[in-house]
């Protein structure tokens, strides 16, 4: 009934000069993306534009230089040595803001590289577990190709795209890429997430990060009740709070009664929860993002982590020094949106040290580190030791106050610190 051709036809519409969108996170089409790798001969400055990317992102790689440029909206671990190499850069915007990038031409698409899940009998397909900002890039882009993965749930919400849109059809069945952040979860990110666990009340509205530390703080709430989410992301931590009724979207404000996110990375489980999920709603980033709705949630709760934070609450989230790690992403929208919430609570999390014994709670950033958080936005930080409140605090009262709750070996050396720079003692 469908017509399916192969790799090689579908990436053969893809020109030199082009400006290619790459599906993100579980959705990231690397069956496509290898075809591209093996096609660079007859390309030259491909420039490819992405969020997330998961698995070998092979035209990444230096020795493709001259065919492919990485222009990254948020960097992970793939195509971290191309964004800080001369094969590619980083671009620094909100999320809720990537979409406006392809609608208003600053960033046009010439084509959309999808993952999408099997056409249903209207011939419509989804965006599966990715609608982020996808659902843009998809509706701007001049052509569309997508892998069509039988695997791919099928999600409710903005991410629906009829097969007449689609240029080139591929059908490629293969697991979906997966994490399981739970694994990873020790002693330290369990104690944060008790820690967060505490400032949550009842009927608030969740939104949580990537990483260990937000499954940490989900593993830490089975004894709420009525809580709601309304997330950019969705991971394996939501499973069991829904299926127990702790998370029932009842008092939100706003989407009652639905679970709100714009894309899930996690494991199998995950994926087989919100297929053909009515109360799972992935809609596009630049609605789940945007402040003002973020603000409509009442006790709007947002649950950030970061790299590190100096003595005053100013937050880098994504680079070390000049080294960029990650990306801005939707830390900065949620934490103005909680801020403006009826209750809301806007929380970074952080351990007091990284893996290393580094500590993250510093006298002032590192040289070329960049601002994600402002100290003008920041309220809540949490560590293993505690959670203090930096709102309405001058400077010399957050620096106390982060001392208290950084790695006890650190304070002595951030109590000199502040002397230096505030002359009293404090």
């Amino acid at each position: 009934m469908y017509q399916y051709v192969s790799a090689e036809e579908a990436v053969s519409v893809i020109k030199s000069g082009d400006r290619v969108f790459s599906h993100g996170s579980a959705c990231t089409p690397n069956f496509l993306i290898d075809e591209l790798a093996r096609q660079a001969d007859r390309l030259r400055n491909v420039e490819f534009v992405s969020i997330t990317q998961q698995g070998n992102i092979e035209i990444a790689k230096p020795e493709y230089k001259d065919s492919f440029y990485i222009n990254s909206l948020f960097t992970s671990t793939p195509v971290r040595g191309a964004v800080n190499g001369d094969n590619g850069d980083f671009v620094p915007v909100f999320l809720s803001e990537i979409p406006i990038l392809f609608k208003n031409g600053l960033l046009p698409i010439d084509v959309a590289i999808i993952t999408v899940s099997p056409p249903d009998k209207h011939g419509y397909c989804t965006l599966g577990t990715s609608v982020d900002i996808a659902r843009a890039a998809v509706d701007t882009a001049k052509k569309i190709i997508a892998i069509v993965n039988p695997k791919m749930p099928r999600t409710h919400g903005d991410g629906m795209v009829h097969i007449q849109r689609i240029d080139k059809m591929v059908w490629h069945e293969a697991d979906l890429l997966t994490i399981n952040y739970s694994e990873k979860v020790g002693a330290e990110e369990l104690q944060i997430g008790k820690n967060v666990a505490e400032l949550i009340d009842d009927k608030s509205t969740l939104q949580m990060g990537i990483g260990t530390i937000p499954d940490a703080v989900l593993q830490c709430l089975h004894n709420h009740k009525n809580l709601g989410i309304h997330t950019e992301m969705l991971s394996d931590g939501v499973i069991d709070l829904i299926q127990k009724d702790v998370v029932n979207n009842k008092y939100k404000g706003f989407h009652n009664n639905q679970t709100i996110t714009s894309f899930c990375f996690g494991t199998r489980r995950l994926y087989d929860f919100v297929d053909d999920n009515p109360s799972i709603s992935f809609l596009d980033v630049e609605h789940v993002n945007f402040p003002i709705n973020i603000m409509k949630n009442k006790k709007m709760t947002a649950i950030n982590s970061a790299i590190e934070v100096d003595i005053t609450g100013q937050i880098c989230a994504d680079s070390i020094g000049t080294f960029q790690y990650s990306g801005i992403g939707g830390q900065m929208d949620f934490m103005r949106g909680a801020a403006l919430s009826e209750g809301g609570k806007p929380i970074i999390a952080i351990t007091s040290r990284t893996k290393k014994g580094v500590p993250r709670i510093v006298p002032h950033l590192k040289l070329g580190a960049g601002v994600v958080t402002t100290r003008g936005h920041i309220h809540w930080v949490v560590t293993e030791y505690g959670a203090v409140n930096l709102y309405g605090k001058n400077l010399r009262q957050r620096a106390k106050l982060l001392i208290s709750i950084a790695h006890p070996d650190d304070r002595e050396a951030l109590e000199r610190a502040a002397f230096e720079r505030f002359k009293v003692a404090l």
